[in-house]
């Protein structure tokens, strides 16, 4: 009784704890992980997993699942060998690679920690029983997938939503107009149909679904279709470290408080409500019985 005593549900109001977080100006460090493996377990991680990231002061959105883990989330820099010790020493996680994210703002990322159990770790929307999420794929680098952005006969797919390739994207992708990456897998092996003898390279934020969506392609009985091993967050840093072309035009589109993080200088997107501004920032409209997402400008903010 006193184990679940301890995880009760955080309801302190969302304002009150961003003035909490603020003030504390603990120095974090923002990353995401995930991992397609079998928990055996998903409840019993879930617990476990809160009372150690809680202790550490950890901060974000963990989902776990039978078939593995995906977390978006920060770590206060003071406690970053603890977390890793802890991550690396389960042995479902170990090795797992993080993915840091590429600008250090002032910014917070997350404000609370919420580690829901799911079905999957990123929903698809997949009834075949037969599909195995780990007959994926192999692994691009960034300067490999910089060669099949250059090569007229390889294909590059965004596994992200509209709203997401709208701010930024690779030269030459095919950015599908969805909303969702269950939507994105239903229509992928029929948009992919004519191309289905290509080279063709996914990518995706920081891996989790372009992993997913290599594994149901080759599920559909394709066979060269390879993913940019820790998405675009990976791929930043690869380049900046090897000196490589960015060939990624614009912003990442972050599913956290900063809302994105910066790749290219280029703004490849124009304001929603005047259509004449070039922007690239989002905002969710202050309407509340709306609070749809949108791009705005400045101007048309004010």
């Amino acid at each position: 009784m006193l184990f679940y005593c301890s995880m009760k549900k955080d309801v302190t109001p969302r304002k009150e704890r961003k003035i909490q977080i603020n003030e504390e100006k603990i120095p974090r460090t923002t990353l995401s992980l995930y991992r397609y493996v079998r928990i055996q377990d998903p409840k019993m991680m879930r617990n476990e997993l809160f009372l150690k990231l809680s202790e550490l002061g950890c901060l974000g959105r963990i989902y776990v699942a039978s078939e593995g883990i995906n977390a978006q989330m920060n770590v206060p820099k003071e406690n970053w060998k603890k977390f890793d010790e802890y991550i690396q020493s389960k042995e479902e996680f170990k090795n797992i690679p993080y993915k840091i994210a590429v600008e250090e703002t002032e910014a917070v990322s997350f404000y609370k920690l919420t580690i829901k159990v799911k079905d999957r770790i990123v929903a698809d929307g997949i009834k075949d029983d037969s599909f195995d999420v780990t007959k994926t794929g192999e692994y691009l680098t960034a300067k490999e997938l910089n060669e099949y952005v250059d090569d007229p006969d390889a294909i590059i797919v965004d596994m992200r939503n509209g709203y997401e390739s709208e701010v930024g994207h690779f030269e030459n992708a095919i950015t599908p107009d969805v909303d969702t990456f269950r939507e994105e897998l239903k229509i992928l092996p029929g948009l992919l149909k004519v191309h289905k003898n290509k080279k063709i390279a996914l990518y995706c934020t920081g891996g989790i679904r372009c992993e997913k969506g290599s594994a149901w392609l080759k599920h559909n009985g394709f066979e060269h279709v390879k993913h940019l091993r820790g998405g675009i967050i990976d791929y930043k840093r690869q380049i900046e470290e090897e000196g490589l072309p960015n060939k990624f035009k614009g912003k990442n589109f972050v599913f956290d408080e900063r809302m994105g993080e910066r790749i290219s200088d280029e703004v490849i997107a124009h304001c929603h409500l005047c259509a004449k501004e070039k922007c690239d920032t989002h905002i969710h409209c202050k309407n509340q019985a709306c609070h749809v997402l949108l791009i705005c400008c400045e101007k048309c903010l004010a």
